[in-house]
């Protein structure tokens, strides 16, 4: 038998209804509002017309759009071989940092020093570094230079993740381990089983940002002198003395970082909700 709600309960219902549909209405009409606003008054500066011709040229973005285009297949592929990899040992290295005992002391110092030195140098001079630095000393069997731009890129993030998923780890209380080991576990099997899943549940929403940051990042690809879109871009805006193939560039970046965005949001947003509801 089915419960009809009471006529308060419908009353409630209604009223957050009401004020569902009124706050998105609100928020409509103040981003159409403030949408117009900034719209007008970047339009009528003074300047508008050459920032235009200069940055938002449709003639060059069409020309050079397949340039740019091409170029960024290969930050599509560095993005899709370095984010697994870079997770892949953070979280290996997260395991060698964490774990406990005089005689993998050794390896916790060989770990915090790779995380404190990765997360300490910038990116691009680990670039440089690898790129060119690796080839002069020519050595038999040194890959290209995309291969060893991408290395860069995979061994700083790798960096900053093994950060992320070692507060995961450590985050987990020890009774947990303590648990699985009377259970009959080793500290290996408790790890994979009952630590790891907890820990990378909990930091996920970091590990989606730190990923999205990677996903911009690839195109520092161009300083190793790799043609990927933002030096495609480079290259157009030299050949036509115009800023719009930079445009391209970023709308493509844009395009590519908002389905990983609108997941990490929502991957945030659900882990907010369960934390409010177990409190």
């Amino acid at each position: 038998m089915t419960h009809a709600p009471s006529p308060r309960q419908q009353e409630r219902f209604a009223f957050r209804r009401r004020q569902a549909i009124r706050s998105v209405l609100l928020a409509a009409l103040s981003t159409v509002v403030v949408g117009v606003l900034l719209a007008v008054g970047i339009t009528g500066s003074p300047g508008w017309p050459r920032v235009k011709q200069s940055f938002f040229n449709l003639d060059t973005a069409t020309k050079y759009l397949p340039d740019v285009l091409e170029g960024f297949w290969l930050n599509v592929r560095l993005f899709v071989i370095c984010a697994p990899l870079a997770l892949v040992l953070g979280i290996v290295v997260a395991i060698l940092r964490t774990s406990r005992g005089p005689v993998t002391f050794p390896v916790r110092v060989l770990a915090g020093g790779y995380t404190y030195t990765f997360r300490g140098l910038p990116l691009i001079i680990t670039i440089y570094l690898f790129a060119f630095g690796l080839p002069g000393l020519r050595l038999q069997g040194t890959p290209d230079v995309v291969v060893l731009g991408a290395a860069a890129i995979v061994i700083t993030y790798g960096a900053y993740l093994a950060e992320v998923f070692r507060a995961g780890i450590e985050s987990v209380h020890p009774s947990q381990v303590a648990a699985a080991r009377s259970l009959g576990l080793t500290y290996r099997q408790a790890m994979r089983h009952v630590v790891l899943p907890q820990a990378v549940r909990r930091v996920t929403p970091a590990l989606l940002n730190d990923v999205v940051a990677l996903q911009k990042d690839v195109g520092l690809i161009s300083l190793a002198g790799s043609i990927d879109a933002i030096r495609a871009a480079q290259i157009g805006a030299a050949q036509s003395a115009n800023f719009t193939p930079y445009v391209v560039a970023a709308v493509l970046f844009i395009l590519l970082a908002l389905p990983l965005i609108a997941i990490t949001d929502r991957v945030t947003l659900r882990a907010i909700r369960a934390q409010n509801a177990g409190n």
